[in-house]
C-alpha cells in the first residue's frame, strides 16, 4: 500500500509533461461522454459495480426522458468505462487516457479514496471537472485542487450518528473499540468516530489498524474482545466487515452494538451473514426514508428512486448507488446552469452548485467537498435494512443493546 505521499507524488508525475492543455471536447457532438474509471477486480469490485450500477441508472433514465438541454442544444448521454483493479495509479493512468486519448468531456469518480485522489491530481492538470460520491477523505480536498468535487459527507462524520444513536438510548455506552484498514478513508473514518466519542465522555479503550488488504483479523477481535467495550466500530470496506463480523461471532464477542462504516448497507453482507448480521448498524449517507423533495429533471423523491432502482436492478438500492447517481446530477445540475459544455464554466457552475435533490443537498465548499448533507444510520434488523437515526428519517426504532449470537 503506498503512503499518501507516495500516491501525491506519484499521481503528479503522471501528469507532468510540457504545457498540455485540455483536449478537445465533444461539445460540437450531440453527445456528452463521460469517462469513469471503476474497480471491476480487486479489494472494492462489488462497490465498483454498485457505483456503476448508480451511473447506469441515471444515465438511462435521463436519456429516457429528453437527455440534457444545455445552450440551446439536448444532448444525449454515453458513459465509458475502465477497470482500475482496485489501484490508484492504475485509476490516474485510466483517467488520463480517457481525457487525452478518449476525449471524454467530463469525468466521474472512482470508487475509493486512494483512487480519487490519484484521478484528482490528473484532472487538475488537464483542468477537466471530476464529480465523485465515494471517495471522502478530507486529505483529497486539502491539495488545493479547484477541480474535484464530492457529493458526500466527509469521512469523519461516518460513524458519529451511531455513537449518537446510542448515547439516547437508555443504557448508554461508557466504552468504545475502534478499528481500521490502513487506508485514507478508514483511518478518517477512525479518527472522526475517536474524536466523537472522546468530546462526549465515552472512554476509548482500543483503537488500532491492519492492513488493507488483510484476511485475517483473529488477533485484532481477541483485542478487541479483551478491550470489553460497549460498542464495536469498524472504519473499513465491505470485505473488512464480513469479516470481522464472522470473527465476532466465532470468538462470541459481546458488545452493545456494532457498527461500520461500510457493509450493512449493501445486500451481500446481510446475504453472506444471514441471522449473523442482524443488529449490526452502519453509518449512511443516503436512505430510501429520507424526505427530500428534489428538483425537477430527475426522480424527485428518495422513496420513488429506491422503487425504480430496484425495478431495474432487482435490489433495494444502497446509499453507493444513490450517491453514485447523485454524482451524476451534480453534472447534470451543472451543465444546464452553465449552457455549455466548456469544462471552465461547468466547473464553476458546479462550484456555485446549490439544490436539493432526491439524496439530499448538492453544495460544495471552497475546497469542493458537501459538508451540507447529514449523515444517517441504518441497522439490520429480521434480515431488513431499516433506518433507525436520526429521528428525521427513522422509519424504525433502534434494537439496542444487542442480544447474545444465540438470540439472532
Amino acid at each position: 500500500m503506498l503512503s499518501f505521499r507516495a500516491l501525491v507524488s506519484s499521481a503528479l508525475a503522471l501528469t507532468c509533461v510540457a504545457a498540455l492543455t485540455p483536449s478537445p471536447t465533444r461539445a460540437a457532438d450531440t453527445t456528452i461522454v463521460f469517462g469513469a474509471a471503476l474497480a471491476a477486480t480487486g479489494r472494492d469490485a462489488r462497490e465498483g459495480v454498485l457505483t456503476k450500477e448508480g451511473y447506469e441508472f441515471w444515465k438511462d433514465y435521463v436519456n429516457a426522458h429528453g437527455g440534457i438541454k444545455a445552450g440551446g442544444k439536448t444532448y444525449k448521454v454515453e458513459i465509458q468505462y475502465a477497470d482500475d483493479e482496485t489501484n490508484a495509479q492504475t485509476s490516474a493512468k485510466l483517467v488520463e487516457k480517457f481525457i487525452n486519448q478518449d476525449h471524454v468531456n467530463f469525468i466521474l469518480g472512482p470508487y475509493g479514496s486512494a483512487t480519487s485522489f490519484a484521478s484528482a491530481a490528473v484532472t487538475e492538470r488537464y483542468k477537466v471537472p471530476m464529480v465523485e460520491g465515494n471517495g471522502s477523505s478530507e486529505k483529497i480536498f486539502s491539495q488545493g485542487f479547484k477541480y474535484i468535487f464530492a457529493v458526500l459527507s466527509p469521512a469523519k462524520r461516518y460513524l458519529e450518528g451511531v455513537l449518537d444513536m446510542a448515547l439516547h438510548q437508555k443504557v448508554k455506552p461508557k466504552t468504545v473499540a475502534i478499528v481500521a484498514a490502513n487506508d485514507l478513508f478508514s483511518i478518517e473514518v477512525a479518527s472522526g468516530a475517536a474524536a466523537y466519542a472522546t468530546a462526549h465522555g465515552m472512554t476509548v479503550v482500543y483503537n488500532n489498524k491492519y492492513p488493507a488488504d488483510t484476511t485475517d483479523v483473529s488477533s485484532i477481535v481477541s483485542a478487541i474482545k479483551a478491550s470489553n467495550p460497549d460498542i464495536i466500530l469498524n472504519g473499513g470496506h465491505l470485505q473488512d466487515a464480513l469479516l470481522l463480523q464472522k470473527s465476532f461471532k466465532e470468538q462470541n464477542v459481546l458488545a452493545k452494538a456494532y457498527g461500520y462504516s461500510v457493509g450493512p448497507d449493501t445486500p451481500d453482507f446481510r446475504k453472506a451473514l444471514g441471522n449473523d448480521a442482524n443488529y449490526v448498524l452502519g453509518g449512511t449517507q443516503w436512505s430510501p426514508t429520507a424526505k427530500y423533495r428534489g428538483a425537477p429533471g430527475f426522480i424527485t423523491s428518495s422513496s420513488e428512486y429506491a422503487k425504480q432502482f430496484e425495478k431495474k436492478y432487482g435490489h433495494v438500492p444502497d446509499y453507493h448507488n444513490a450517491e453514485s447517481s447523485a454524482t451524476c446530477l451534480a453534472f447534470q445540475y451543472a451543465i444546464q446552469n452553465a449552457g455549455s459544455l466548456d469544462p471552465q464554466k461547468v466547473r464553476d457552475a458546479l462550484a456555485s452548485l446549490n439544490v436539493v435533490t432526491f439524496y439530499g443537498i448538492l453544495k460544495f465548499d471552497d475546497r469542493g467537498i458537501n459538508v451540507f448533507k447529514p449523515m444517517a444510520v441504518n441497522q439490520i434488523q429480521k434480515g431488513n435494512l431499516v433506518t433507525v437515526w436520526p429521528s428525521a428519517v427513522q422509519n424504525a426504532q433502534p434494537a439496542y443493546p444487542a442480544p447474545d449470537w444465540s438470540k439472532r
